[in-house]
């Protein structure tokens, strides 16, 4: 009896311990899982096209509760939520809550652009002595790729990564040749990546099988006010350049570099954007506002920090870091009051500013251009950051 007793008493703590021990070890699991979703992506339905293509949606998040949401269609950011100097989070790119709306009436808000951002006089260029008509989508200019440029396609998850300092999402898109007017099959890979140092990276890649020209860039709008009813006359900048590239009444670069000094063009130190966004000057008039191209500083070094823009209601700063020759800097100015805010409004004339970094305008057409020619065996790559603070 006595020996049945301790038995009994035996399988007792037997069970118990492996409970306490399967307690423990549930415990652990769910340190690792919280430490593991520190920097962490949530995947969701965005829709499906009216082609019938289902889109995704990506949700970037790292410990210190930044959000960056990007959608397979288009490769587009449709948020950024950060902190102002107090803590508050807000979204700080300008976007829609709905897919139809990125299909319908989109002026870029938050797109990879491409083949070609930015703007192709006449929408012609030559390359080893063959001669290329491209669609036109901007008066007598190629702008961004044409009719159905990168901004307007549904592109492929490559892969999804998270760890304990970065999460990324690398998307694909195949631009078969002649797409738009563009000779070769050129394969792209975009590579975004949350850093828990609350740093975005753009990482872009691509290669052809025929020589091509390539120019991709980011085309978010940022308003790091995080209230889209007000414009961006209020937000400081700077930017790392001694000179902009000048264009004529469509836009297209005249061929000559012009000095920033002592004109409206000079953000060497910062100043606010609204100083002389309506200056008496031929190529403020030209652009309405800011819509040029600036020479970037040292170029000579690749990756550096080019650009800052300063919001001093909320203490939002963003820094940008780039490899590329140029970048365009355009302050809304053909934002019209008819786009419609999520929760409410529209967005005005100027509610956002866009650091689009890329080769100058009309490259292929400008010899004396830093080239955009990509060939079979090369690879095209560039690295843009956009990272936030407040203070």
């Amino acid at each position: 009896m006595r020996l049945v007793k301790h038995t009994i008493l035996s399988i007792v703590s037997l069970i118990i311990l492996i409970a306490y021990l399967s307690c423990n070890e549930k415990e652990k699991n769910n340190v690792v899982t919280k430490k593991e979703s520190v920097m962490q992506i949530e995947k969701s339905s965005f829709g499906i096209t009216t082609n019938n293509e289902k889109v995704t949606q990506f949700k970037l998040r790292n410990k210190e509760g930044i959000d960056v949401t990007i959608i397979t269609y288009g490769g587009i950011i449709t948020e950024i939520i950060t902190p102002d100097s107090e803590g508050n989070m807000k979204n700080v790119t300008l976007g829609f809550d709905n897919l139809q709306q990125y299909e319908k009436e989109n002026p870029f808000f938050g797109a990879l652009v491409g083949r070609y951002g930015n703007r192709i006089a006449k929408g012609k260029f030559s390359l080893e002595g063959v001669d290329y008509t491209l669609a036109k989508n901007n008066g007598e200019n190629s702008l961004h790729g044409g009719l159905m440029g990168f901004d307007k396609v549904v592109w492929e998850v490559e892969e999804v990564k998270e760890s304990d300092s970065f999460v990324s999402l690398t998307l694909s898109y195949l631009s078969k040749d002649m797409e738009e007017g563009f000779p070769g099959n050129l394969k792209i890979t975009v590579t975004y990546t949350l850093n828990k140092d609350n740093s975005l990276d753009v990482l872009y890649e691509a290669t052809t099988d025929k020589t091509t020209i390539v120019n991709l860039t980011q085309h978010s709008y940022f308003n790091l006010s995080g209230n889209f009813s007000e414009l961006i006359l209020d937000h400081e900048v700077e930017i790392d350049a001694d000179k902009f590239v000048p264009v004529d009444p469509a836009l297209i670069p005249i061929g000559d570099l012009a000095s920033v000094e002592n004109s409206p063009f000079d953000f060497r130190k910062m100043r606010f954007i609204g100083d002389a966004i309506n200056a008496d000057n031929e190529q403020i008039k030209l652009g309405a506002g800011y819509d040029h191209c600036w020479v970037l500083n040292s170029q000579e070094k690749g990756y550096r920090s080019v650009a800052k823009a300063y919001h001093a209601g909320s203490g939002r700063l963003m820094e940008v870091l780039t490899d590329q020759p140029g970048m365009q800097l355009y302050t809304g100015n053909f934002l019209d009051g008819t786009l419609p805010v999520p929760g409410g409004g529209t967005y005005a004339k100027r509610s956002g500013l866009c650091f689009e970094t890329q080769h100058y305008p009309d490259s292929p057409n400008q010899p004396q251009f830093p080239s955009t020619i990509l060939k079979p065996g090369e690879k095209y790559i560039t690295k843009t950051t956009f990272k936030f603070s407040a203070k």
